[in-house]
């Protein structure tokens, strides 16, 4: 199936990947920017069939209801409770001890839409768990996944940030005019 993906996603599509994620690292939050258009969740399904590693996401547990359920599943999804008096934070770092493998993506723009700045949920959820962040750029401009090391944060949100944020310089979206333009601030 790798083999496939590959095909797809190099030859067919044109893109490259640039960096790699160590199959060694079983759980990382990955953080994807910029988040543009539905055409990122493509994009990444693709990236993450080339790659060949587990990568996971969580959603709503209403969307792991019959009949999709078992799909999202498959895709890696893990469904949260949003229903109970439980911190997010907490749940999806708890979701970290529960399993083996766990490398969560998620979009810290929060929307599709263009953004200032980015929510800090992924940060806590990484400081919680203990897991490196990952900085991922679906960068359409280049047709290239950029994948930087993967980086332990400090507690310093502010320096944190501004770091992570680097790596996304020059990085154009798949809408251009909504992609995330790092300026240091937090």
């Amino acid at each position: 199936m790798k083999k496939i993906y590959q095909f797809l996603f190099f030859r067919l599509m044109g893109w490259r990947i640039k960096g790699s994620i160590k199959p060694d690292l079983k759980k990382c939050v990955m953080i994807v920017v910029p988040h543009t258009s539905w055409v990122d969740f493509f994009i990444g399904v693709l990236a993450r069939g080339a790659i060949g590693l587990e990568m996971h996401f969580v959603a709503k547990k209403e969307l792991f209801a019959f009949p999709l359920g078992a799909y999202f599943r498959w895709m890696g999804g893990a469904p949260l409770n949003r229903q109970k008096q439980e911190n997010k934070v907490d749940a999806i770092a708890a979701i970290f001890n529960e399993r083996e493998v766990f490398r969560l993506a998620i979009a810290p723009e929060g929307t599709r839409r263009k953004v200032e700045r980015w929510k800090t949920g992924f940060y806590y959820i990484a400081l919680k768990a203990d897991v490196p962040v990952i900085a991922v750029a679906f960068d359409y401009g280049k047709k290239e996944v950029k994948i930087a090391e993967p980086y332990y944060l400090t507690g310093d949100i502010v320096n944190d940030l501004k770091f992570l944020e680097g790596h996304y310089a020059g990085v154009t979206g798949f809408k251009k005019e909504n992609s995330y333009e790092p300026l240091g601030r937090v």
